[in-house]
């Protein structure tokens, strides 16, 4: 049984979950894209950027609650830089900055760390990233459907 036979045999949960917890890990990071990419070969690339992107949204939420949980302390230390941060925040608009992040390869864990030290409201957040997830997984997934077998001809047993 190779990688493609277990990928295809969890589906869209599967592909879910591991974008679920790729997105809720901040020190360690794993790789759930290259996943995305895989099962995008596999299954309809739409419905595997569209899970992983869903799962991804609701695991940056570790960042966020990290952020939010840690605020007082961290504005305890760093009170100048946060206020300036939140300045930012509202000045460029909190919501296209996190979008932006969450829809690259940019650290996203960032966005969500402050926006939980700012209390920047929690629905907002979570639509910011959901918006910039989709964008991110789908083209990952739609990627994986049309360049597996480039890959496979390098890297493929």
């Amino acid at each position: 049984m190779n990688i493609f036979d277990v990928l295809a045999s969890y589906g869209y949960f599967g592909i879910f979950l591991i974008s679920l917890i790729g997105s809720s890990t901040i020190i360690f990071p794993i790789p759930s894209a290259a996943f995305v990419f895989a099962t995008g070969a596999l299954l309809n690339p739409l419905l595997v950027g569209l899970f992983a992107g869903f799962g991804a949204a609701i695991g940056e939420f570790t960042g966020y609650a990290l952020g939010l949980g840690g605020r007082r302390a961290i504005k305890k230390k760093w009170k100048g830089n946060i206020n300036k941060v939140e300045k930012l925040f509202q000045k460029y608009g909190g919501f296209l900055v996190i979008t932006i992040f969450a829809a690259t390869p940019l650290p996203d864990d960032i966005t969500g760390i402050v926006a939980g030290i700012i209390k920047y409201p929690a629905r907002k957040f979570f639509l910011a990233v959901l918006i910039g997830k989709l964008i991110l997984h789908i083209i990952i997934a739609y990627a994986g459907l049309y360049g597996i077998n480039w890959v496979l001809q390098y890297f493929g047993d």
